[in-house]
């Protein structure tokens, strides 16, 4: 990784450098002219830029990359080393050398499904756990205000339930009042994993995370990986390309954590004590809670708490999950919006902070994507209605043409269909867009203060789902 960072660096000044010493810059041509609607005179230049401007352009985007990789790396394994129990109770060295000499068992997984009116899948959900091998210790099913059939078929399936009292807080909630029950009486390798009700996890999920968390004990968190489920055509597809390729940026950074997932994803008991612990000093939130309930993801504060702590944390390949993509325009506008307001929502809440780095250099890669993708289809439009005549330009030829083998390489594990919509381009562009204006709207909102929703998708059963 080391070497692989110092190589990007390498790369990138040596074209740098060889931009600066091709000599002084040649003098432009004079743009054409086009005249828009009769009125709007436009510029345009068909030719492509110097091959200095494009070489100096990758030596920047390397010593970027190569910038942003370093300092991850530097504050990782700062916090592997170490050795402050306060500001960071959870660095892999503390855990080592209070757990050396000390075997506290064979590692269990109890596991907690929050559900919400979940009767159109629980049943699924609960019978992949039950088929897991080896099987987890406990399932409960955390019941909150349900007033469909959930609880009876979690009940029917012979799996525990957890109704919530007086719940106002949702998930977040619910699942603060199970952990407050069930925590005290674990032990160090007695894990707990938070599971989505709408999802299933795959054959080996539970195996490989009891493995890793054996193997390694000071490992505080193992993340699944999730793919969306089959079904609803063409956005379907869409969520489940964006998927694929979100699982592959994962297996490049070799299972590092970005989020630990809440479709499913296991947590040491330690862990989830010291966030607890931790809420009202270190981290935001009421003291004593495990998920902060103002947060609208919790799975992403929960993640960025625990890297606060200094926690180790992996997605290993061996962990699956099929997760449910939304069924509808309107359902999938609810779930970003509340996505993205709630990344930007955490990271206002923890400020510029070692381990928020990333996420705020996330942000403005979507920011500076939302500028390029909307300038890039804006241009094509404008030489589109502005010239009397097609003009093929090579070099934006060549863009598109990068632009769709980088889409079809990085969705190759979704199968042909999958590969087929990357080859079209434009319509993944158009769900590229339309991401966008939700990560607009998300800044919008935030800068109006105006008050965010959790909204419940309500999702049709199994059968209408995938048509099965």
């Amino acid at each position: 990784m080391g070497l692989a960072i110092v190589g990007t660096a390498a790369l990138g000044a040596v074209a740098l450098w060889l931009a600066v010493a091709a000599g002084a810059p040649e003098r432009g041509r004079a743009p054409s002219e086009g005249v828009l609607f009769g009125i709007w005179r436009v510029f345009y230049d068909t030719e492509m830029p110097a091959p200095r401007v494009l070489l100096a352009a990758v030596g920047v985007a390397l010593l970027l990359a190569a910038a942003v990789a370093g300092l991850e790396r530097r504050l990782l394994t700062r916090a592997r080393r170490s050795e402050d129990g306060n500001r960071m109770p959870l660095a892999p060295r503390l855990v080592m050398a209070e757990t050396r000499g000390h075997f506290a068992g064979p590692v269990t997984i109890t596991v907690l499904i929050p559900a919400h009116n979940e009767e159109s899948c629980i049943a699924e959900t609960l019978a992949s756990l039950l088929a897991q091998e080896p099987p987890p210790a406990r399932i409960v099913v955390v019941a909150d205000n349900c007033t469909d059939g959930t609880v009876r078929l979690a009940r029917e399936a012979g799996v525990e339930v957890f109704e919530t009292v007086a719940n106002r807080h949702k998930k977040a909630g619910g699942l603060n009042q199970a952990l407050r029950d069930l925590l005290p009486a674990q032990g160090d390798n007695d894990c707990v994993m938070i599971m989505d009700a709408d999802t299933t996890l795959d054959p080996g999920f539970l195996a490989g995370a009891t493995r890793r968390l054996t193997d390694d004990r000071a490992l505080m968190a193992v993340g699944g990986l999730f793919y969306g489920e089959d079904g609803f055509g063409l956005i379907g597809q869409f969520q489940r390309n964006e998927y694929t390729r979100y699982q592959r940026d994962l297996r490049r950074r070799r299972g590092r954590v970005f989020v630990l997932t809440g479709t499913a994803s296991v947590f040491r008991p330690r862990a989830l004590r010291a966030v607890a612990e931790e809420r009202g000093k270190l981290l935001p939130g009421v003291p004593g809670d495990v998920y902060d309930t103002v947060a609208l993801t919790e799975d992403n504060e929960l993640t960025i708490a625990l890297k606060t702590l200094g926690a180790l944390m992996v997605s290993p390949r061996e962990c699956t999950v099929v997760t449910e993509v939304m069924p509808s325009w309107s359902g999938l506008w609810a779930q970003r919006l509340r996505w993205q307001r709630g990344a930007l929502e955490n990271l206002g809440a923890y400020g510029m902070r070692p381990q928020t780095f990333r996420y705020w250099m996330q942000q403005l890669g979507i920011g500076y994507g939302v500028i390029a993708l909307a300038a890039y289809l804006l241009l094509i439009l404008l030489m589109v209605l502005a010239t009397s005549s097609w003009v093929w330009f090579p070099f934006w030829i060549g863009i598109g043409l990068v632009f769709t083998l980088e889409r079809v390489v990085t969705v190759w594990r979704g199968g042909w269909r999958a590969r087929l919509l990357a080859l079209s381009l434009f319509p993944e562009l158009g769900y590229a867009m339309f991401l966008n204006v939700v990560y607009l709207k998300g800044v919008w909102d935030l800068t109006l203060a105006r008050q965010a929703d959790w909204k419940h998708v309500v999702q049709p059963d199994t059968a209408a789902r995938t048509g099965v």
